[in-house]
């Protein structure tokens, strides 16, 4: 196979420097990668592509043969694309998100909108976005809506697509509507039978699978033998204790894949007969669920990758085409996470991304019939994947037996060994977990010159139902516990300097690094909190208020005891804090509002340690403003020097033209 990197097409952008000197460069941190997610079009006459700008993701055209940008659609400021596809030759239909904050996810808002490649009718079909010029499909907010999730793009049907249609009112059940994707007009052809509800459909557009659930956040998953036949429940996580996730069809539609939890260990894919009933075992890894599933050009699912000591990708039969292309173009990128993002219609072209821990990742267009590839798009750049640190896969054993994952990141060029470490836990907590990959908060740290330890504690996703279930009620307690076990085993293993250890997270990152310090005092040398929760009968009582299954899960996941919550919630015990804390946030966060770092800053000021704040009231849940960003990262590197070594960020000006 032949790999040529010639002219990325699109933006031309500067590549920026890394100093020399003892210090870090924040510019490459900082900067937006000039590409998300890109879609080949059904004759490969397009590209459709995400483009990250200063305040908003839009949705862009790039003719192929020149390179020209021939459409655009773009919402509100600080508006997202959840998702896009190619219904036909000629159109996209692209699905509209709101991202508030760096690290909030971009959540789906329900408009739709659909524009030609050549850019001619742009159309809202379904939202509260009104055109504002022309064809130029920019929108704004305005009216009260429907919100509609595309669920099929009916490859047999280029003229309409299959969405879920969920209704802003009192009653939360979902319907699915077939749409036109030039007029908007939408017929409904399913009711769900239960709330809150996602579809899956076969290999003809029809709605087989619903699975959903009411107030007490029980999943149930129905099934239906075709259109007009009643729905049966197929599995109640009440009884069985266990979710089943619909992943779609066989080409013969008869036969149906599940993801289906397992009462110990990681998840299964089962082929379900479903005229028969009979299940039969597909895939399982034994250390952890399925990561994303591999699906043919025709929508069929083939496959699953796996988030191991890196991704790796497993198929129902590694004799099929897809399994061997992917195994060729896996010898062709040796080192990477390489994986077929689209292909056109007749399958000769496919766009091919290759990332790994070292590189944000790069898209080749690969001729199926010449067996070549050459580099169309970069995500970054200016990022040398050379200069950047590993990222190793670890494992260790918690105090009561459980196994953990994670993985280490030290600086490029040490030996790791006696480093200044920092701590970072992620958020969510539940079902989120840390993964083999480019992270820039990582890479920038390790730049810095500190190691960075990253633990998938129990009540992570990846590792199946009873390792996620072990977290529950968890906060500051066994959750913590991993925590602490990680940090000592990588003082155990001689990475870290004992004396030199912070711990530093985000949204439950900075909830476990605050009750890191006042739980274990002696283990590390300052901690900082950014948009965290710290007290947490505040946070059960918020999410109590917000919606009634909000409040269920309030009370599973996080407790219901005031006690042991008033125990656990750093606001409420500052006396064993003794480390240094630095706490950032923004006024406008709903997920955790500032007051928690204000309780927080107060507390510790009464208890006699130190604390320094940095809060900006028009910010959300992390840190959105470029200027915002760079004086946080600014202090933070500031920060962790004076307690525990290591560079701080160049105050020169942070630019450069030196190529990858």
């Amino acid at each position: 196979m032949k790999i040529s990197k010639g002219p990325i097409a699109g933006l031309a952008l500067a590549a920026l420097a890394f100093p020399a000197i003892a210090q870090v460069n924040l510019a490459p941190y900082l900067k937006k990668d000039v590409y998300g997610d890109i879609k080949i079009s059904p004759t490969g006459e397009y590209y459709a592509v995400t483009v990250p700008t200063t305040d908003r993701t839009v949705l862009a055209v790039i003719r192929r043969s020149d390179k020209a940008f021939t459409a655009r659609v773009s919402g509100p400021e600080k508006s997202d694309i959840a998702d896009f596809h190619w219904v036909n030759d000629q159109r996209v239909v692209v699905s509209m998100a709101q991202r508030m904050s760096t690290l909030e996810s971009p959540v789906a808002t329900g408009e739709l909108h659909a524009i030609n490649a050549d850019g001619t009718l742009g159309r809202t079909l379904m939202g509260h976005f009104e055109r504002e010029d022309g064809n130029s499909a920019t929108y704004k907010f305005g009216g009260d809506f429907y919100a509609g999730f595309l669920e099929d793009d009916l490859p047999e049907d280029e003229d309409n697509v299959l969405i879920s249609v969920q209704a802003f009112s009192a009653d939360p059940n979902t319907r699915i509507d077939r749409m036109h994707v030039l007029t908007g007009r939408r017929v409904t052809v399913a009711t769900a039978p239960v709330r809150r509800a996602r579809f899956t459909t076969d290999g003809h557009g029809e709605v087989r699978f619903a699975r959903g659930a009411g107030n007490d956040n029980v999943s149930k998953l129905y099934y239906r033998d075709a259109r007009g036949t009643d729905w049966r429940l197929i599995n109640d996580e009440a009884t069985s204790d266990r979710l089943e996730l619909a992943l779609g069809f066989a080409p013969d539609n008869r036969t149906a894949y599940l993801q289906v939890e397992q009462a110990k260990g990681p998840d299964s894919i089962v082929s379900l007969d479903t005229v028969t009933g009979q299940r039969t075992d597909v895939l399982r890894d034994d250390v952890v669920d399925p990561h994303s599933i591999i699906y043919d050009a025709a929508g069929h699912p083939v496959g699953a990758t796996y988030m191991k000591e890196r991704l790796v990708s497993r198929y129902f039969d590694e004799t099929s085409q897809p399994a061997r292309t992917q195994r060729m173009l896996e010898k062709a990128f040796p080192g990477m996470s390489v994986r077929v993002v689209s292909s056109t219609r007749d399958g000769r072209l496919s766009l091919v991304l290759s990332a790994s821990d070292q590189s944000p990742g790069d898209f080749f267009l690969f001729d199926n019939t010449t067996r070549e590839a050459s580099l169309v798009f970069s995500r970054a750049d200016w990022f040398d994947p050379a200069r950047s640190a590993q990222v190793r896969p670890i494992r260790l054993t918690a105090r009561d037996g459980l196994p953990l994952h994670g993985y280490l990141t030290v600086p490029p060029g040490s030996d790791g060994k006696s480093l200044s470490m920092v701590v970072l836990p992620h958020g969510g907590p539940f079902g989120v977990y840390d993964e083999w990959g480019f992270d820039r908060d990582t890479q920038m740290l390790a730049a810095a010159g500190y190691a960075v330890l990253q633990v998938n504690y129990r009540g992570s996703g990846n590792y199946g139902r009873t390792f996620l279930h072990a977290g529950a009620r968890e906060w500051g307690g066994a959750m913590q516990d991993d925590l602490t076990d990680a940090t000592r085993w990588a003082v155990e293993q001689g990475v870290a300097d004992a004396s030199r250890i912070c711990i530093y997270g985000a949204s439950y990152g900075g909830y476990a690094a605050l009750m890191g310090a006042a739980k274990e005092p002696s283990l590390y040398r300052c901690a900082v909190g950014y948009v965290g929760v710290y007290d947490l009968q505040m946070k059960r009582e918020s999410l109590g208020d917000s919606a009634r299954w909000m409040g269920t899960f309030a009370d599973e996941w996080m407790g219901d005891d005031d006690a042991t919550l008033a125990l656990r919630s750093p606001t409420r015990i500052t006396e064993r804090i003794k480390a240094p804390v630095f706490l950032a946030a923004g006024g406008k966060d709903d997920i955790a509002p500032i007051r928690h770092s204000q309780k927080m800053e107060k507390a510790l000021k009464a208890a006699g340690t130190p604390v320094e704040t940095l809060y900006f009231p028009t910010e959300g849940h992390g840190f959105y403003t470029d200027e915002h960003r760079r004086e946080f990262y600014t202090r933070l590197l500031d920060f962790l020097s004076r307690n525990i070594g290591g560079q701080k960020a160049s105050a020169a000006a942070e630019s450069g033209a030196v190529g990858r």
